[in-house]
């Protein structure tokens, strides 16, 4: 059994939830700590964002770079990875004909940042297809270094995909794109919290991450890492009082620190209840309620397969998936099938299509049990 208390978390005792992979959810502990600071901002705002703020959020930067395995002043906070992801499109001098090389199992808000760009630069977007089920990694690295051209200019992927729940190995693209002179961006929404991380370790050039999903950090909270040699380049989400604040310090910080900390009148509590996120990991043994959740999702696809009688769409181990997988399904209408699963049995799980085929992500989470399993095994059942 994965081992947190449901009671430690706010979610509807009358919902069987299965989607923490969507938004996720936040222990109790962490989110009395995101109150306590919002009513602290409230009793004296002045003080707080005036005299108290910067050092604040360096605290708690420094305890995230800590965790992330970054410098402290290599991170920024962000209210989410997609803005993260728009942080670093806007800061990149990409002109006409430059080519960013992805794949067709990104996330929608992203796909959509970089067709943007597209519209308005005249980049091209070349989307590499993953095709399912997937057997190898290697096979992955090669599909997608096919593409890499000497007018690729970037490499955008999702440490974990949104659609796919598939862990990317980044370590190997970050490594060759490194080498070829090839910028790297990764999209790690779903990370986090998910999968150790270690920014020196990967060398890659920029990564967005969200806090408020598997992290379980409040809503509003995620990060943006930037390798030092693109600071001073660093656009900001809002052009603000930060652009030229330099803090009045005899060593001003970098610009990319000022200009996305202090970007006007902003609630800074999420952020500032990161460091509790952390402890909370660290009082409930992280590594083994991990384990734990993702032998509870291979028990779940096996069943799911047997009961539609198609492949799961990649080996068990956890260099393919960890906590969340994605599992074919046969039906006419997976619309109604995700409606059906919340409307009469209470089943919060995202159901999708994707190049012409059928899908549920089940999630599955510290606080959920093999209980939460049988039902949906047994909703699908009657719903299939």
């Amino acid at each position: 059994m994965p081992g947190l208390p449901r009671t430690d978390f706010l979610l509807d005792p009358d919902v069987i939830f299965l989607n923490h992979g969507s938004f996720g959810a936040c222990p109790k502990p962490v989110f009395e700590s995101y109150q306590r600071w919002q009513i602290e901002l409230e009793r004296q705002p002045v003080e707080f964002l005036g005299r108290r703020y910067h050092d604040l959020l360096d605290i708690a930067r420094q305890e995230l770079a800590t965790y992330v395995g970054a410098d402290r002043d290599d991170l920024v906070f962000t209210e989410n990875a997609t803005m993260g992801v728009n942080i670093v499109l806007k800061s990149l001098d990409l002109k006409p004909g430059d080519e960013i090389v992805t794949c067709d199992h990104e996330y929608g808000a992203c796909d959509l940042a970089w067709q943007y760009l597209h519209e308005h630069n005249g980049v091209t977007i070349n989307r590499v297809h993953i095709p399912l089920p997937i057997t190898s990694r290697e096979d992955i690295v090669e599909r997608l270094w096919a593409a890499v051209n000497e007018k690729t200019k970037v490499i955008y992927l999702s440490h974990i995909t949104s659609f796919s729940a598939l862990r990317m190995p980044i370590e190997e693209i970050c490594k060759r794109a490194r080498a070829a002179g090839v910028i790297t961006l990764i999209d790690g929404a779903h990370a986090p919290g998910h999968v150790n991380l270690d920014m020196k370790a990967f060398d890659v050039d920029f990564y967005a991450g969200n806090l408020h999903k598997w992290f379980c950090a409040p809503k509003g909270a995620g990060f943006l890492y930037a390798r030092p040699e693109f600071h001073d380049q660093m656009d900001a989400g809002i052009i603000s009082w930060g652009w030229g604040d330099r803090r009045g310090k005899d060593q001003p910080e970098s610009q990319y620190i000022s200009r996305n900390q202090w970007q006007g009148t902003r609630d800074p509590a999420a952020y500032l209840a990161v460091p509790d996120a952390i402890a909370y990991q660290r009082e409930h043994n992280w590594p083994e309620m991990q384990a734990a959740c993702h032998e509870v999702v291979v028990q779940a696809r096996r069943r799911i397969a047997n009961l539609t009688d198609l492949p799961v769409i990649t080996p068990e181990s956890t260099d393919y998936f960890l906590q969340m997988a994605t599992c074919p399904v046969r039906t006419n209408d997976i619309l109604k099938v995700k409606e059906d699963l919340y409307d009469k049995y209470r089943i919060e799980i995202p159901c999708m299509e994707h190049d012409g085929r059928q899908y549920v992500r089940i999630s599955i989470q510290g606080y959920n049990t093999e209980a939460d399993v049988d039902a949906l095994l047994d909703a699908l059942a009657a719903l299939l």
